[in-house]
């Protein structure tokens, strides 16, 4: 059954419109992608998201991913190693084609504006780019711009506060991106402007979406996601099925429709889409006011069944005998957006979910549990790198099984007056 009011209302707030030529995307088949960054970066948040994004939206596409981020780090490095050492161990050996990179949280020093530490910043982000296509030279970085340091719910820690500082350097990353002709994705300003429309709801729980300031909730985490899949030209649409009741015709996008029936009022058919919704963890209160902040819904997860002609007042949705929920003709007739109800397609993208939370889960047991510790342990040198290959072909085999997930099966759709 639809979860709530707030549900409903997601799920009925439907622009048809909401579009784009999945052909267009950013991404290709054969694609390897590294996520370079800090902590934030580390957190596998807005990084599982994209990946969980991409294997739902084209279950057919073969992309891999390693996230590469590491707490504390700067453009120079840190604790995991300087940046030539990061480079060679975290970045190269995957040959990625793809790169991103958010940089600059810890770079600025947390203080008022340094001249000093911004020329190093700079100089450093020019250095680990170069020195990365110097051997990769067909690689395509995607800069991101540093997300924000929470001065919207928090009071500022010096005149002006250390996003203004921030801003600074995403300036100087458009600067760059323009410099190695690389795409760059605004974190920053989006993430601010819905902060500022959050507070305004509710600024208690506003406070939540970057608990700490510095690293994003997972709600929080989709706005930054969000923003570099648009970067990336992510289309909206998940599938769409128009119905109009009354002539019996059908029109379908990214999706097939048959065995149509409409026995004694009840409208039945069995309807296979070419894509999963994206699964949204709607019970979570951040997560519900996160959506309300922003376009999110709107921009990369629309799922819309549209009937029309219908007769009766009320129908009730079930999809493979179980209900999903009970609209009006007319909320039907203006679309009802699927990806937001509990569906079976939505628990499908779910499973979907946990591989991708598996795969990195292996990742890190190889690289941060083994890798980095070990790596100056002449020791166990052979042992090691038997372990690390078997590691990183089980994580490359979880992400061939995710898209196996992924793939849309067919589901048996019935309207029957309420």
């Amino acid at each position: 059954m639809v979860r709530s009011r707030f549900i409903l209302a997601l799920a009925l707030a439907i622009p048809i419109t909401a579009s784009a030529d999945p052909g267009s995307f950013y991404l290709h088949n054969g694609d390897r992608v590294v996520f370079y960054g800090d902590s934030i970066t580390e957190q596998h948040l807005y990084t599982n998201d994209i990946e969980t994004y991409v294997a739902t939206r084209f279950p057919k596409l073969n992309v891999l991913f390693w996230n590469s981020g590491v707490g504390g780090d700067r453009v120079s490095g840190g604790w995991a190693g300087a940046i030539d050492l990061r480079i060679k161990r975290d970045i190269l050996p995957f040959r990625p084609n793809i790169m991103t990179c958010m940089l600059g949280m810890n770079d600025a020093g947390y203080r008022p504006f340094d001249q000093s530490l911004f020329n190093s910043y700079t100089t450093g982000y020019q250095h680990l780019l170069t020195t990365v296509k110097n051997d990769l030279p067909n690689i395509q970085y995607t800069l991101i711009q540093p997300s924000p340091y929470d001065d919207v719910n928090y009071p500022l820690n010096f005149p002006g506060g250390y996003n203004a500082v921030l801003i600074k350097y995403a300036d100087e990353v458009k600067v760059l991106a323009k410099q190695y002709n690389a795409l760059c994705s605004n974190f920053n300003s989006p993430m601010v402007a819905m902060l500022e429309k959050a507070k305004s709801i509710d600024p208690t729980l506003a406070a939540q979406i970057i608990p700490g300031r510095i690293h994003p909730s997972p709600a929080g985490h989709l706005i930054m996601a969000e923003q570099l899949l648009e970067t990336w030209n992510a289309p909206a649409l998940v599938a769409s099925v128009r119905i109009n009741a009354d002539t019996g015709t059908i029109h379908t996008e990214n999706s097939t429709v048959s065995n149509y029936k409409d026995t004694a009022g009840v409208i039945s058919w069995t309807e296979t889409d070419g894509s999963l919704p994206y699964p949204l963890d709607l019970k979570d209160k951040v997560t519900q006011l996160v959506l309300k902040s922003s376009d999110f819904v709107e921009k990369l997860d629309q799922e819309p069944l549209t009937v029309s002609g219908l007769t009766a007042t009320s129908y009730t949705l079930s999809i493979d005998g179980k209900s999903v929920g009970t609209f009006t003709s007319m909320d039907l007739a203006s679309g009802v957006n699927l990806a937001t109800i509990e569906t079976p397609m939505l628990d499908q993208a779910e499973t979907v979910q946990g591989l991708t939370d598996t795969h990195n889960n292996v990742r890190t047991i190889a690289w941060r549990n083994l890798q980095i510790p070990l790596q100056n342990d002449t020791t166990v040198a052979g042992p090691l790198n038997n372990s690390l290959k078997s590691l990183n072909k089980l994580d490359e085999s979880l992400q061939a099984e995710r898209s196996q997930k992924a793939i849309p099966v067919q589901h048996t759709f019935t309207l029957t007056p309420a």
